[in-house]
């Protein structure tokens, strides 16, 4: 009976939890083993990684604890990962395709390795933070609206959204990356598995890593003056610019180009609007820098004096010329003038001094249109071509994977001729009255992947929250009607078309209306030098996957957006970003503001300073 009771108190007294202690140590040294052995731990200053690598994953599995280390302006924490137990490196996933185009950027990926690209992508882990973007908004003037806080809205139910059966339930899975942007955090929905949902999120991030670096050219400050910051501008033979200009009403078969290159490439006046509009092109942007950057006060006329060199080729006119010309005999010489103006600097001193490397191209169409292969009929093959993976390349769409490209505004329809002018419509954009909560300008779109006809149904079901304008046929050819509407407006849609970017996107901001953005590619991962880091600023962003995946209703969520929230952004937009995204006239004098010609060419001189110092 002694020992019976003696046993049960063993059970009941710590003897099997000491049994159960021992056998945890021992299960517990053997785990520390196995994480020790497969797996790389780093302290950098204040912050403890731990990588650990997957069977599944070809890239490990970072965790970090600790302070903000190496925190970067993009709003995301670089992982460091430490291959060989040596210096830590930043990974970039460059071959991954574009999630948004069925164009693969392999060839643009692999140009990618040159050794100054990879120079630059090594450049990330040094980089440090001093200072934080403060999220802090300054107070802020009501502006007139017909909607308050809690609008008088009633929106149907869609058919999608009733039942939670019919949608797969959305899951956030931890990012296989180091990472807090919202764009980098995979997220399974039906149709997206965990292994899709990682590869988008991991080729994001390289996307974003890049725009570190890119950012890292913002020039701190207006420079005092032009030493050690000369632009040389070529003097090209005509046929690489003016030659094509003058050709404007053979360039497309049913439309007169020539209206849109008069008053500077600004296009013609646009009474309606008042002082500084202009019916602009959206792929004007080629004259329109030169017609500037010919009256630069930097510009030199001795090319040893230059930090940076300009080449004036007119490439996108000329593949427009090539491809709709009304008599169809540009596709017989497609790339005859790319690969001229690349014999022509070639034979120069100036571009062998440092392989193009400070050269500058300034392009007004997207990138996807300067990047012909054998495969594919479509575009030039400019930007193919190995003479052109030096130089820096300012577009309207960049390719979101190369270094050497960066995203500048589309050309607007305003050009302010000086301060006051642009004071003057901050002021009149404060007062607007807005009738309308939320505006849609654009059609269907016949890429299957496209949310444009989600998004039109979503708005024509809710009549009393969102005004819908058919641009089918030559509803949005007049550029007033459009701006009006964005100027009425709160919220303006901007879903992708042939490609991510939109022209609208600039037209409603400088209306003073929120843009609505569901693609990372459409704005946030373009434009570096011209939007700030934080998106939420500016623009509100809903997952296209959201909406067309999940049945997410856009109308609901953007009348749930309270009043003060929609006043805060619009501050920032007229007071902050209006003018960095116009482009002021060519003889405009301007003091207090930067306009997007202005901090082009400033970020530009930064990063050939940078190389070349």
């Amino acid at each position: 009976m002694e020992r019976k009771k003696s046993e049960e108190q063993c059970f009941f007294d710590p003897c099997l939890f000491r049994n159960l202690k021992r056998i945890s140590a021992v299960v517990c040294l053997l785990f520390i083993l196995f994480i020790w052995c497969s797996s790389t731990i780093i302290i950098s200053g204040s912050i403890f990684h731990v990588c650990v690598r997957s069977r599944k994953l070809n890239d490990p599995n970072c965790i970090s604890f600790g302070g903000p280390g190496i925190s970067t302006n993009s709003g995301f924490t670089l992982s460091l990962i430490n291959e060989s137990s040596e210096s830590p490196v930043y990974q970039s996933n460059t071959q991954i395709s574009p999630v948004f185009s069925s164009i693969s950027p392999s060839t643009a990926a692999e140009n990618n390795r040159s050794s100054a690209a990879e120079d630059e992508i090594k450049e990330v882990v040094n980089i440090t933070q001093n200072s934080v973007v403060s999220s802090s908004v300054s107070p802020v003037t009501t502006p007139v609206s017909d909607f308050e806080d809690s609008p008088d809205i009633r929106l149907p139910v869609s058919s999608k959204s009733q039942s939670n059966d019919e949608s797969a339930e959305e899951e956030l899975i931890p990012s296989p990356v180091l990472g807090d942007s919202v764009f980098t955090k995979p997220v399974i929905r039906k149709g997206i598995d965990k292994a899709k949902a990682e590869e988008t999120a991991n080729s994001r991030l390289a996307v974003e890593g890049q725009l570190v670096i890119l950012r890292s050219y913002t020039a701190k400050s207006k420079p005092s003056s032009c030493e050690g910051r000369g632009i040389y501008v070529y003097d090209l033979p005509p046929k690489f610019n003016t030659d094509l200009l003058a050709k404007c009403n053979e360039m497309m078969a049913w439309i007169d180009f020539c209206k849109y290159f008069t008053n500077e490439a600004m296009g013609e006046p646009i009474p309606a609007l008042g002082n500084g509009w202009y019916n602009s092109h959206q792929f004007s942007l080629e004259p329109i820098f030169h017609n500037r950057i010919l009256k630069h006060p930097c510009r030199v006329q001795e090319a040893e004096k230059a930090k940076v060199f300009y080449v004036p080729f007119y490439g996108a006119i000329d593949m427009i010329r090539c491809h709709f010309s009304k008599d169809g005999s540009g596709m017989n010489d497609s790339d005859a003038l790319s690969k001229e103006i690349v014999e022509w600097l070639k034979q120069q001193k100036t571009w062998k001094r440092n392989s193009g490397l400070d050269h500058v191209f300034v392009l007004g169409k997207i990138t996807w249109d300067f990047r012909r292969t054998e495969n594919v009929s479509w575009g030039s093959p400019l930007l193919e071509l190995e003479e052109l993976q030096n130089p820096m390349k300012l577009l309207i769409e960049r390719q979101p994977w190369n270094i050497n490209e960066v995203g500048v505004p589309y050309p607007t329809y305003f050009h302010p001729r000086s301060d006051g002018e642009i004071i003057a419509w901050q002021e009149k954009t404060r007062k607007l009255k807005r009738k309308y909560l939320i505006s849609f300008a654009g059609t269907p779109h016949k890429r299957w992947e496209s949310i444009r006809s989600i998004l039109i149904e979503q708005c024509t079901a809710a009549p009393k929250a969102c005004n819908f304008l058919n641009c089918i046929g030559e509803s949005c050819v007049e550029s007033a009607p459009v701006e009006k509407l964005f100027m009425a407006t709160e919220f303006c849609l901007q879903p992708p078309g042939d490609s991510p970017t939109r022209k609208s996107m600039f037209d409603s901001l400088i209306a003073g209306c929120i843009p609505v953005v569901f693609d990372p590619f459409t704005a946030h991962y373009q434009y570096p030098w011209h939007f700030p880091e934080d998106h939420r600023k500016y623009s509100v962003y809903i997952d296209q996957d959201e909406v067309k995946l999940s049945g997410g209703n856009v109308i609901e969520k953007l009348v749930k957006i309270p009043l003060k929230e929609r006043q805060e952004m619009r501050k920032y937009i007229i007071d902050e970003l209006m003018p960095r995204l116009v482009y002021a006239q060519a003889d405009a004098k301007l003091e207090k503001f930067e306009d997007a010609f202005t901090l082009a060419v400033n970020n530009m001189l930064e990063r050939a300073i940078s190389k070349f110092p």
